[in-house]
């Protein structure tokens, strides 16, 4: 399979604690398949830190060319905290995570470049210790068929490891499917050839 269709996501949730003259930080990753995940797990660590200086954070959803990116720098100086954290995370070839560092001030300004450091070392050091599933890539097809040709598709679409979401009759069947990315040509062909050319597939 293709590497473009299936990309690494967060199978559980990790900690990890650094401390950097006299501040603490704790970087939490979790997975987050949606914004609302990310937002929800962001919201659950602020509560349980509620106490912190600061609760920074970076998420991607997605993989590749459709991510979805956010970041906070939660009151650290701008740049400083939220930027360094994604760009760890978007260098960490990881999708549908999210990282929540939380900071206990310790009385010394680190500085710029110190915040920038400490913020990165955090997030890699929980990135280094989460542990890693893979999701593929999947994607959704209409298709519009005749009744004659109904059992025969839904075999077809079985073969070829799709579900059918939705089912619609009416003059003719039209079919909500969703297939795994690098299973639409070989299953379009076989149904160019059960059809004779008379079915086609919809992106959604």
């Amino acid at each position: 399979m293709s590497e473009a269709h299936r990309y690494s996501i967060p199978a559980d949730e990790a900690r990890v604690e650094l401390r950097v003259i006299n501040s603490r930080f704790i970087a939490t990753a979790f997975p987050a398949a949606t914004v609302a995940d990310a937002k929800a797990g962001i919201g659950r660590i602020r509560a349980e830190f509620a106490d912190a200086t600061h609760n920074v954070y970076a998420y991607v959803i997605g993989f590749g060319a459709t991510t979805t990116l956010g970041l906070s720098d939660d009151g650290e100086p701008g740049g400083t905290a939220g930027r360094p954290a994604l760009a760890v995370v978007r260098g960490s070839g990881l999708g549908d995570v999210a990282v929540v560092v939380t900071r206990y001030f310790g009385g010394t300004l680190l500085g710029t470049g110190g915040l920038v450091r400490a913020y990165g070392d955090a997030v890699r050091a929980v990135l280094e210790v989460l542990p890693r599933t893979e999701r593929i890539e999947r994607r959704s097809l209409l298709l519009a068929i005749s009744y004659s040709q109904y059992e025969l598709v839904k075999r077809l679409v079985s073969a070829h490891h799709g579900e059918v979401q939705h089912e619609e009759f009416a003059a003719d069947v039209t079919l909500s499917l969703r297939f795994a990315v690098n299973e639409i040509s070989s299953f379009a062909h076989a149904l160019n050839e059960l059809t004779a050319g008379q079915a086609s597939l919809i992106d959604v």
